[in-house]
């Protein structure tokens, strides 16, 4: 959870709204195909929440993402499959600007770092 405050008051955002907010912009990006799993617990817990939720249809945008708050910025990791042909590094490249700005405009706070880390490349079928 993320706490901060503005001329408002105090406010704390979830882990949770961060996840899909960043999923959600990252997979808005030409070429990425799928959020992957950044280790294997979060894996296990994919595997298992997808089994329980099976019939209600959930997405899987919130996988692959860390975001932490570092010295009142926040520090955004993604982990993403790309399609076969595409260019990586104008993947990259896009999905910093377009999870920097969502985050900022959505938040009001300041995005210091986004991390993409490309785990996958999946073919065109």
């Amino acid at each position: 959870m993320i706490k901060y405050e503005n001329q408002n008051g105090y406010i704390e955002i979830t882990n949770n709204y961060f996840a899909k907010l960043v999923g959600n912009a990252a997979q808005s990006c030409f070429g990425v195909t799928r959020m992957v799993s950044s280790n294997a617990m979060q894996s296990i817990k994919s595997v298992i929440k997808n089994k329980v939720e099976r019939a209600s249809d959930m997405d899987n945008s919130s996988q692959g993402i860390t975001v932490k708050s570092v010295n009142g910025a926040l520090v955004i990791d993604l982990n993403i499959a790309v399609s076969y042909g595409v260019n990586i590094s104008a993947i990259a490249n896009s999905i910093v600007n377009k999870v920097r700005y969502t985050i900022e405009s959505a938040t009001d706070l300041k995005v210091s770092e986004v991390n993409v880390h490309i785990e996958g490349i999946d073919s065109i079928n």
